[in-house]
């Protein structure tokens, strides 16, 4: 049975989360276009002079403006009254109290308005113009922010590389670029996805597609961290290959199902090809068997329909198609061994597979 709702009286500082910012609300403003929250920090002793540790007295008041997390997407400013202090043995001018809980230093966004902003694009995937035009800030403005968190968070943070004990390593084309070198070596966390507690992680995008760029990357990171990598996924690049034996001499290296499939693939559509050169001394044309099943070759077995599979039956009922056949079915085992639930299944009928290949 569902928990009640109750009910309590209405509570502003919490409702906007300001009571996490170290403020309070005493006054607002609510217009159509925007909204104007009156704010002051909440109560405590005067901070004591930075210079001398002496006591302090209030001299007067500053103010400042915060863009903060929107309501319904209508903006919400912060009108923050800030103290300003003044030491009582005169050694230094005045400073204002600190509210860096409530934001960074000379931003004009509050910390809870960047975290929203950074979920925005992170995970609802907003454009970066609608994040700034909910914030009322300018594009600039809240790109600058929100990519700083995001570094600070995602990249910068060395926290992110803990318990990580399986990464995988592809390469890809920034296609929407005209650089002289538009690829990259793209690292992620592999570790939540093998453990089944979770998808997996970006770790880092380098320049580059060399067995350099990996290499580098993994020698940045401390000792004890590649000591703790259990295994490496990547492609058939041996380049990537020879990084990861030379840094992580211990990690097991494998190929990922991904470029596995991929390549069976391709040996499946190269014996399609041999054979249609066999049988015709051409090129596949429309009308061609061989040629007009290309794709439905490379269709999982689970997902065909009666007329594809019919289609199939019949490319294989002549006898010189017979090596295709032989490449289809060793295609379809290894996709139906990936697609296994239990891994243990899964592994025992590739091994079955691999076995299969090696007869003499």
């Amino acid at each position: 049975m569902a928990k009640p709702i109750t009910f309590d009286m209405p509570d502003l500082d919490a409702f906007a989360g300001l009571d996490k910012l170290g403020l309070t609300v005493p006054g607002q403003c609510v217009r159509d276009e925007q909204i104007w929250l009156r704010c002051e920090t909440v109560a405590r002793p005067p901070e004591p002079c930075p210079v001398c540790c002496g006591p302090s007295r209030i001299k007067d008041y500053a103010h400042r403006e915060l863009a903060h997390v929107p309501v319904g997407w209508k903006p919400v400013t912060l009108m923050v009254r800030v103290r300003r202090y003044e030491c009582r043995e005169g050694c230094r001018g005045t400073w204002r109290e600190d509210m860096t809980a409530a934001a960074a230093p000379r931003a004009v966004m509050s910390r809870a308005a960047v975290q929203s902003g950074l979920y925005g694009v992170v995970v609802n995937h907003l454009a970066m113009n609608k994040v700034a035009r909910s914030l009322g800030v300018a594009w600039n403005t809240a790109n600058k922010a929100i990519l700083d968190a995001g570094l600070n968070l995602l990249i910068d943070n060395p926290a992110r590389l803990y318990g990580v004990e399986v990464i995988g390593v592809d390469e890809h084309a920034w296609s929407h670029v005209s650089w002289k070198n538009k690829y990259v070596t793209v690292i992620i966390d592999l570790t939540p996805v093998r453990n089944g507690t979770g998808p997996a992680r970006l770790l880092d995008v380098v320049p580059g597609r060399s067995k350099g760029a990996f290499e580098a990357w993994l020698e940045e990171r401390p000792k004890e961290w590649r000591d703790k990598v259990e295994t490496v996924s990547m492609d058939g690049f041996t380049g990537f290959k020879t990084a990861a034996t030379g840094a992580l001499p211990d990690a097991e290296i494998v190929m990922d199902p991904f470029h596995v499939v991929r390549l069976v693939g391709d040996a499946l559509d190269a014996t399609r090809r041999r054979i249609q050169q066999e049988t015709t001394g051409r090129r596949g044309r429309k009308g061609d068997p061989l040629y007009g099943a290309r794709h439905t070759l490379l269709t999982g077995a689970g997902v065909l329909t009666e007329k594809q599979a019919k289609r199939l039956e019949e490319l294989f009922a002549p006898l010189i198609h017979a090596p295709v056949e032989a490449a289809w079915s060793i295609y379809q085992s290894i996709i139906a061994a990936y697609r296994e639930p239990n891994r243990k299944l899964g592994k025992m009928a590739l091994n079955a597979v691999v076995e299969k290949l090696v007869e003499p």
